[in-house]
């Protein structure tokens, strides 16, 4: 999960120069999409394989919509507008919206200090999103892309509420080459038009490492990772390990100048930061 953490950290910043040197976000999507599709199907040539239930197929293609299309897409396109601090700050939210839906989807018990938790997560939220409307730079962030991660965070919890059991019965490059083929033939169509107009030849050799970090490290290896800690791991402990993310987030994006770091953002990380140690110390209280 550290490693996962990391990887999504790093994918930020890294992603983040990518899409203001050649590409969009749109692209960076197919590529993220696409890419992993393909080495999780390469990857499963040399694993023992496993039958998948028919009634199971359908189930794939709506947690590959869910989990992967709306999630990476927000995500990404999310990025490519705001600052890579602000994106990375509101992953850290996913958590809180796990437990609301949890709350509604699975009638988990909603608890005075969940609350207390949701409400100061949602504040430091808030912070973040009135400081990106005031804004005067991307390097602060951009109320349009911060709304959109914060959509990528809730999109991933309602996957894991709605399709937790799906996840559970397969193995990990199963699964993954499944919602990911899935994800691809949604994504692939939307995505050609801008794919054949971009002017390649002008794309710098930068970008294309960047583009190769975000696709194998921040994506194939680390969807591997997390799914591997979630099958050992207790919830609350995995959770945790999201403060990793924005933590190196923010010191290689200062580090190279594609972001700064005020104190209302601080504010804010340490408020989210808060809510979900709330939620968390809660969960395992009932647990």
């Amino acid at each position: 999960m550290f490693l996962a953490c990391a990887f999504w950290g790093l994918m930020a910043p890294l992603g983040k120069d990518a899409m203001t040197h050649g590409i969009d976000g749109m692209m960076m999507v197919a590529f993220r999409v696409t890419g992993g599709a393909l080495l999780f199907w390469l990857t499963s040539l040399f694993v023992k394989t496993e039958k998948v239930a028919r009634r199971d197929i359908p189930l794939f293609a709506g947690a590959g919509l869910l989990g992967i299309v709306t999630n990476q897409g927000l995500y990404t396109i999310g990025l490519s507008v705001t600052s890579p601090v602000n994106a990375s700050i509101v992953t850290t939210s996913m958590p809180i919206f796990a437990m609301i839906l949890s709350a509604i989807i699975l009638k988990e018990p909603l608890t005075g200090k969940k609350a207390l938790g949701v409400l100061t997560g949602c504040s430091g939220a808030l912070i973040l999103i009135l400081t990106s409307a005031a804004a005067v730079t991307d390097k602060v962030g951009d109320i349009r892309g911060d709304l959109m991660c914060l959509g990528a965070q809730f999109s991933f919890a309602l996957y894991l509420s709605l399709f937790n059991p799906l996840i559970k019965r397969y193995s990990v490059f199963t699964t993954n080459k499944w919602i990911f083929l899935w994800a691809s033939i949604a994504t692939i169509p939307l995505s050609a038009p801008r794919l054949i107009a971009n002017d390649w030849a002008a794309v710098p050799a930068k970008t294309w490492a960047e583009i190769a970090y975000v696709v194998f490290f921040g994506t194939f290896v680390a969807y591997i990772l997390t799914m591997m800690g979630q099958r050992v791991l207790r919830p609350t402990v995995v959770s945790v390990y999201n403060y990793v993310q924005p933590v190196v987030s923010v010191g290689v994006s200062l580090a190279l100048g594609i972001a700064l770091l005020q104190w209302s953002q601080l504010l804010a990380i340490a408020l989210v930061f808060a809510g979900v140690w709330l939620v968390n110390i809660s969960r395992a209280k009932n647990s």
